[in-house]
């Protein structure tokens, strides 16, 4: 069953892929929040998903800094 529901996951989710895009707001966001680069990269990737709309978008995670940049940049950060 676990199988199934990983692979109905993986069909249903939208992956964004790190282009030039997603590679120009990772390095904005190092330069504005003390991020870890790989942090920055999942957040730039969530900006791009939103296309920069971050008003109501829900972004899940757990790390602190990773949280605490997602919240200024305007995500409703979950679990609150």
């Amino acid at each position: 069953m676990s199988l199934a529901l990983v692979r109905a996951l993986r069909e249903a989710a939208y992956e964004i892929q790190p282009g030039e895009d997603v590679r120009s707001r990772a390095a904005r966001l190092l330069f504005l929040h003390p991020l870890r680069a790989a942090d920055a990269f999942q957040l730039a990737a969530a900006l791009v998903w939103c296309r920069e709309r971050t008003s109501g978008s829900g972004f899940v995670c757990l790390d602190v800094r990773l949280r605490e940049a997602a919240a200024r940049e305007g995500f409703e950060v979950l679990p609150v």
